[in-house]
């Protein structure tokens, strides 16, 4: 489950920079555990609270939009936390949770982008404001990459190169929370059959089993198609890395998204050029009944 820090450094006024040279900067912390929705057959977005458009109240507080790309199984109140937060810095936020399908579909989670970005150029064609993609757990690979892809112009949308072009040229920077997670068969199958998103404490073994099976029935017939999508997905997401400042969290006791996974990410970024910050908890699981005490906390 991710977490809910103070995120003042990417979000405040003088944070609007390009990428450059950055240098890991590792943060050890305690780690103490009014909508317009628009629904579809593949996710839905919404905007969680005031409209960037909605009032002068953003424009005098020099804030922006946060896109926040919200962890599956997630529901409004879970991310009302993360939209009060991003409301307290002066930045509106536009929520997109992405159904499980387009974890495994990504033609899928390309519809599902589109209908953000159409959502989100409506908001930047009446005033342009700065722009933050946040990506939690599964986020990036239901939505976010396909929405990279897009504005990057590498695959085919629905809106015109100059409407994706204005989401590239306001976006200023990014942030991921207990991600991006890598949907291999194996982290694939704990992460669907984990408490925090099946909502039960433990998935009764029929479920456990007919998983497993599947996920070991798809690797063997689509193992081709699977790796070719899991590698697209990895150059995308790097392919992003001058799109910053980055900030990324992650906890040591993470089952789903693994410390070391998110960190080789976030060192790779580095290597590329990236401007990244890392914050790492020590102990912070994965887990949705986690994020009061660690907002109350970190706020």
């Amino acid at each position: 489950m991710p977490r809910c820090p103070s995120l003042r450094f990417l979000l405040a006024p003088n944070s609007r920079r390009g990428g450059g040279g950055g240098a890991l900067r590792l943060l050890e912390t305690s780690g103490r555990d009014v909508l317009s929705e628009a629904v579809g057959m593949w996710g839905r977005h919404y905007w969680g609270g005031r409209r960037p458009s909605g009032g002068a109240a953003g424009a005098e507080a020099g804030g922006g939009v946060v896109v926040m790309f919200a962890w599956l199984s997630s529901k409004e109140r879970h991310v009302r936390a993360y939209v009060d937060l991003y409301a307290a810095l002066g930045w509106a936020c536009l929520v997109c949770h992405s159904d499980f399908i387009t974890l495994f579909m990504p033609e899928k989670a390309a519809v599902l982008a589109d209908r953000v970005l159409t959502e989100l150029v409506k908001e930047l064609k009446i005033r342009s404001v700065p722009v933050v993609f946040a990506s939690f757990s599964g986020g990036p690979k239901g939505c976010t990459y396909k929405v990279l892809q897009l504005i990057e112009r590498r695959c085919k949308g629905q809106l015109s190169l100059d409407d994706y072009q204005l989401v590239r040229d306001c976006l200023c920077g990014q942030i991921y929370d207990s991600s991006p997670v890598d949907f291999v068969s194996d982290l694939g199958t704990r992460f669907l059959l984990h408490p925090s998103v099946l909502k039960m404490p433990e998935p009764p073994r029929v479920l456990s089993w007919m998983t497993r099976g599947i996920a070991s029935g798809l690797d063997t017939l689509f193992i081709g198609k699977f790796e070719a999508q899991r590698k697209e997905y990895w150059e995308t997401l790097y392919s992003s890395v001058h799109v910053g400042p980055i900030l990324i969290f992650c906890s040591e006791d993470d089952e789903l998204a693994p410390c070391s996974m998110v960190q080789n990410f976030g060192r790779r970024l580095l290597e590329l050029g990236g401007d990244m910050n890392l914050v790492k908890w020590h102990s912070s699981p994965h887990d949705i009944t986690s994020i009061t005490p660690r907002n109350t906390e970190l706020q």
